[in-house]
């Protein structure tokens, strides 16, 4: 059986969702760290209340599982995003076409 891989226009797909993953979690981590490093300069956080702190975390990582939600194969629509880490993987376990196209 012939490997199979993506079109040039599902690979961007692929890329697209990628990008918007990795630039994504950069913003969330450079955020995430300057609310926790200042938080106590901000307002945000006293002693045992999370309060305010608490939703803003929130807040930051809602995004990050719902893009994981949408990442799908564009070969079989098969869910792939708990299979991704900040980029897709290499292979879809579903359907075996390769996440990348041809000469990649």
């Amino acid at each position: 059986m012939a490997a199979r891989y993506l079109t040039p226009d599902q690979d961007e797909q692929i890329r697209r969702w990628e990008r918007w993953n990795r630039n994504y979690f950069i913003f969330a981590f450079v955020v995430l760290t300057v609310v926790l490093v200042f938080s106590s300069q901000l307002g945000l956080s006293s002693g045992e209340n999370w309060g305010s702190l608490g939703v803003l975390i929130a807040a930051l990582i809602a995004p990050i599982i719902v893009l994981q939600l949408r990442l799908r194969c564009p070969a079989c629509g098969h869910k792939i995003g708990w299979q991704a880490k900040l980029m897709a993987p290499d292979q879809c376990k579903t359907c075996g076409t390769f996440l990348r196209a041809k000469g990649r």
